[in-house]
């Protein structure tokens, strides 16, 4: 859906502009951003922080604007006013799944911000499997969804062992460093063209190496964090929840990406039970609905082997 504010990311673009990514999952889009580096893209995900991310937002939008968007607009705004990068070549990028708020609505609230702001010469990708938007200079191959797939069920499992190690470890900043490092090298080896044979046993190294980390013999209670997208995995939303909790004695667990991309299917799958539609559709969604059980099986017998 296009607006007044839209601004195509065009093929001329791509050689010379720095697409800023917000700041979600850490782990995550540090994968997909590597990705996207190795496809010819440049690439800056987003680490600022702090009061006056959302002090910014409520410059630009209205304060009754969900929380997750208004830190969004704040987060994009108050990077491209650091001076950190020329304003006549940057653009942004919002990932969508199609839906209401944050999955649609974000871009118009981010477009008409830029341009309260007088950054309304920046293009805003919509990053969409739905199709949202044409952008010619941004374009999602098959091999490249295919490797941020595999980016995705890496990061799942970096995050459920650093969460499952960092509140024992002995050393503090051993479980950090040993994702970074982990972050690092997978980026690399998806610059070539992987099998899904590697992948499974790339999780078999990866268990291994968080099990090396020397932790203490002791128990703590476990914490899940919940709740809208944004807020349940983004630091800057939550305040830097999970660390609090590591802090104040807790093991925290947090839900895998994958969880949310199979409550997004099985959504589509159930829509089509209780109130008919597209057969085709349907049968697309249970399709990737069973492909998507298979991968996070596979993931979570991984860890049970080891």
């Amino acid at each position: 859906m296009k607006n007044n504010y839209y601004v195509p990311f065009t093929k001329k673009m791509k050689r010379d502009y720095t697409i800023l990514v917000p700041d979600m999952l850490p782990m995550h889009f540090s994968l997909i951003a590597k990705v996207m580096e190795n496809y010819g893209y440049r690439v800056a995900l987003l680490r600022n922080s702090g009061k006056r991310i959302a002090d910014t937002g409520l410059k630009y939008v209205h304060n009754d604007t969900c929380y997750p968007a208004l830190l969004v607009i704040g987060q994009f705004i108050d990077a491209i006013e650091s001076g950190a990068y020329d304003v006549h070549r940057i653009a942004l990028i919002m990932f969508q799944t199609g839906g209401g708020c944050r999955a649609s609505n974000y871009i118009s609230l981010i477009r008409k911000a830029l341009a309260k702001a007088g950054y309304g010469f920046v293009p805003v990708i919509s990053m969409s499997l739905a199709g949202i938007e044409h952008h010619p200079g941004f374009r999602l191959s098959v091999p490249m969804l295919h490797r941020m797939m595999y980016g995705v069920l890496y990061a799942d499992l970096l995050m459920a062992l650093y969460n499952q190690v960092v509140p024992y470890e002995c050393s503090a900043g051993d479980a950090q460093m040993l994702a970074d490092r982990w972050i690092a090298s997978l980026g690399r080896d998806m610059k070539k063209r992987i099998s899904y044979k590697e992948v499974k046993e790339k999780y078999g190294e990866i268990i291994k190496s968080f099990a090396r980390i020397p932790t203490k013999n002791e128990k703590k209670p476990r914490v899940g964090i919940v709740g809208e997208i944004f807020v349940k995995y983004s630091p800057l939303a939550n305040n830097h929840l999970a660390e609090l909790l590591v802090r104040e004695g807790a093991e925290v667990v947090v839900p895998g990406l994958l969880d949310f991309c199979l409550f997004a299917v099985t959504n589509s799958v159930n829509d089509y039970t209780r109130y008919g539609g597209s057969y085709l559709k349907y049968r697309i969604y249970r399709f990737f609905k069973g492909f998507l059980e298979k991968k996070q099986r596979d993931l979570l017998c991984a860890i049970d082997e080891e």
